[in-house]
């Protein structure tokens, strides 16, 4: 169930160019299919081509790219950036949402698993921002992560995701002191358990998603249209001010002491 989905702000987004990693799903499409609401013209990526090219399907041509790309991989990055450069001319705006994310014990958690959530989750961001930030410097743009609740707290079970997201909040907090006086903002949103295809599992079995939404002040899991008006605000000119804010969209859940709550 969507939170206050119909009041979500309506910003104007018409001539921005903007680029959202991971938008062919989940969070990641959300904030795609708002952006191209708003008007702006919008490159999608993320690693399968067929969920890319239905996002952007009904939308005109000339204000759409789907392309996949590993955000793990350096080249693929570069390549992915030079492409809307090279189709739009320029780049204003800039959404790091792949990620990939494993539950486990730190000593169950394997070697190669370790390595590929760490290459999506703090290469990518490293490789995409690497790759973007000389661009919204020119454009005087914005850069906006989606980190998590979990790179602020800990959690069970999620030690090495949780440093992962870490990394991405303090990346972000360290990058809008280094660009700031150069005219770029850069923010991130930390949504907590949102009701996406990959939480579908645990979100529909009633005893685990009763756990989560104990957490949540507001009483029910966000959907991720939940989570985009929030990239949309940290991206548009009201939040001109903002800049090095890692913003909790969690419903209330990190207002909480982790306490266990009896009605």
């Amino acid at each position: 169930m969507l939170i206050n989905a119909e009041r979500r702000a309506v910003f104007d987004f018409t001539g921005s160019v903007v680029l959202v990693t991971g938008g062919g799903t989940g969070i990641g499409l959300s904030v795609a299919r708002a952006f191209l609401s708003s008007g702006a013209t919008v490159a999608v990526s993320g690693r399968r081509a067929e969920p890319l090219e239905e996002a952007v399907a009904d939308i005109e041509p000339e204000r759409t790219l789907a392309l996949p790309c590993d955000v793990g991989d350096r080249d693929a990055v570069n390549y992915l950036v030079e492409s809307v450069v090279k189709r739009f001319g320029r780049l204003d705006i800039v959404v790091s949402n792949a990620a990939i994310f494993v539950s486990s014990q730190l000593t169950d958690l394997d070697q190669d698993t370790w390595e590929q959530m760490r290459r999506a989750n703090v290469d990518g961001f490293y490789y995409l921002a690497q790759a973007t930030l000389p661009l919204l410097e020119r454009s005087g743009g914005s850069l906006v992560a989606v980190s998590s609740v979990s790179g602020e707290r800990g959690d069970w079970s999620q030690a090495g995701y949780n440093a992962t997201k870490a990394a991405v909040s303090n990346f972000v907090r360290s990058l809008a002191l280094d660009y700031g006086p150069r005219g770029v903002r850069i923010n991130a949103v930390a949504p907590a358990f949102t009701v996406t295809d990959m939480t579908r599992a645990v979100a529909d079995d009633p005893a685990a998603r009763k756990v989560f939404e104990n957490r949540v002040a507001l009483g029910q899991l966000a959907g991720p249209d939940d989570i985009a008006g929030s990239v949309l605000f940290l991206a548009s000119d009201a939040a001109a001010y903002v800049t090095g804010v890692v913003l909790p969209v969690d419903g209330g859940t990190s207002a909480s002491t982790g306490q266990g709550h009896v009605a």
